[in-house]
């Protein structure tokens, strides 16, 4: 790595402090010594440390005191956090504040060299990049659309999260775009010219997974006729995103956890070992902490996919941000098809600014797609999207009438019916353009006695 690596060990335990410089001598790295916070911020005033190992108890200034102040002189240089188990959550919160990483005490050298060298490696590339980092002050334009609050806030917590190595859970429900959100964090990470690799948990089998996440030999099983890398290692100094990790089984948890805590994996039928270096983002629809108190999901993964929490609101909390979600679509859509179109009417948009939008922006930017499919003329109009949200249209005209069942019924039949005649009596076509299956439409017809 070039000139000789230089470690300030912060720990009031003597005997732990001559434990750690004695192995760093002998990695051939240099070990300065500080017995508590206090010495450490002291010492980082006065020498550049190529990293900082910090345990958290300590009698004159703890260490999570020690790093807030250590972070705030010199946000670069990396401070990993010594903590017993029970500690873990202050470590986490310093993780979340820009410390490094943390390791839990008895340590595992292993992988404290691991740590600590991709740390140093950190800070290097970093004081790279500073100079060009001033010089490009203006954030990134960002492909998540909003101006709504709560939007305004998930883009400030992704440009907080995103330059760090920390360890990513998105919450949302389905639709809400957190494949999106992860593309953002990777993309305005430090790991950007690196792959960016997907993986949906929900979508495999068990045994096609651990596959597909850490690769086979050839033999493995039947149809493994070469050896396949895994996308751990596809993603290998970028980004592995698993999508719907609540969806996977214990066995499986239990491999993705020693991923996280060691870095290291087996192709599936192979005994070499590969270390790996990919942040993990992870996503889920699922209330995780639910799952880990009725059992179906392992409580110490979830602490480790949890360092960084980022939740995507629904759609429906941010009503304001419709009309330009919307015509971005119309304009994507209407590209795409080569279509003409001039706008959304009013009608259209406040019908589509009223619906509640149960599968989110992924809902929406189906029913803009179809919409501009199947519009008639140059303007979008509620005529061309779904049933069900022209349908919500029908019950709020129909709210004050004494019959509104009936009322809503004879609505929709009076829809079907339009449809039909415009199609020339093509159900196929019919079903298609009004959003429903042909066998609804039949049943639907059978229920008009028609």
């Amino acid at each position: 790595m070039g000139k000789q690596i230089t470690i300030l060990v912060v720990d009031d335990e003597q005997v732990h402090r001559y434990m750690l410089c004695s192995m760093f001598k002998e990695w051939g790295w240099k070990c300065v010594e500080a017995d508590d916070g206090k010495t450490a911020v002291d010492a980082v005033t006065k020498f550049s440390y190529d990293a900082v190992l910090m345990d958290v108890r300590m009698a004159r200034m703890d260490g999570m005191e020690a790093f807030g102040k250590i972070h705030i002189m010199h946000p670069a240089l990396p401070v990993i956090i010594m903590t017993a188990y029970s500690s873990v959550d202050a470590a986490v919160e310093a993780i979340k504040h820009g410390a490094y990483d943390y390791l839990t005490k008895p340590l595992d050298f292993d992988r404290l060299r691991l740590t600590l060298e991709r740390a140093v490696d950190k800070k290097q590339v970093e004081e790279k990049k500073q100079v060009i980092r001033e010089s490009t002050a203006a954030p990134k334009s960002s492909s998540i659309l909003g101006n709504s609050s709560v939007i305004q806030e998930l883009l400030e917590m992704i440009s907080y999260v995103a330059p760090t190595e920390a360890t990513v859970l998105i919450n949302g429900e389905s639709g809400t775009g957190k494949e999106l959100v992860a593309a953002e964090l990777h993309r305005n990470s430090d790991r950007s010219e690196k792959p960016f690799v997907k993986v949906n948990c929900a979508a495999l089998a068990e045994s096609l997974l651990e596959s597909e996440l850490f690769g086979h030999e050839k033999g493995a099983y039947t149809g493994a006729d070469k050896k396949r890398e895994g996308k751990f290692v596809q993603a290998e100094g970028g980004t592995l995103f698993l999508d719907e990790i609540g969806e996977t089984s214990q066995a499986m948890q239990v491999k993705m956890l020693r991923v996280l805590q060691e870095h290291e994996l087996q192709r599936v039928g192979g005994e070499e070992t590969i270390y790996t270096d990919a942040r993990i983002i992870a996503a889920t629809n699922r209330d995780l902490e639910q799952e880990v108190r009725n059992g179906n999901f392992r409580e110490d993964l979830y602490y480790r996919l949890n360092v960084v929490t980022v939740t995507v609101p629904p759609l429906r909390e941010r009503s304001d941000d419709i009309p330009l979600l919307v015509n971005h679509f119309v304009r994507k859509f209407a590209e795409k098809n080569r279509r003409e179109v001039a706008g959304v009417t009013p009608e259209c948009m406040e019908l589509l600014c009223s619906y509640g939008w149960p599968g989110n922006v992924r809902e929406l930017e189906n029913a803009i797609e179809r919409g501009v499919i199947l519009m008639r003329g140059e303007y979008l109009t509620e005529k061309s999207l779904p049933l069900p949200i022209q349908k919500q249209q029908m019950e709020k005209n129909t709210e004050d009438e004494e019959e509104k069942p009936s009322s809503l019924q004879a609505q929709e039949k009076v829809l079907i019916l339009k449809t039909l005649e415009e199609t020339g009596g093509n159900k196929s076509e019919s079903a298609r353009r009004l959003g429903i299956t042909r066998k609804t439409l039949q049943n639907k017809l059978h229920k008009y006695d028609e």
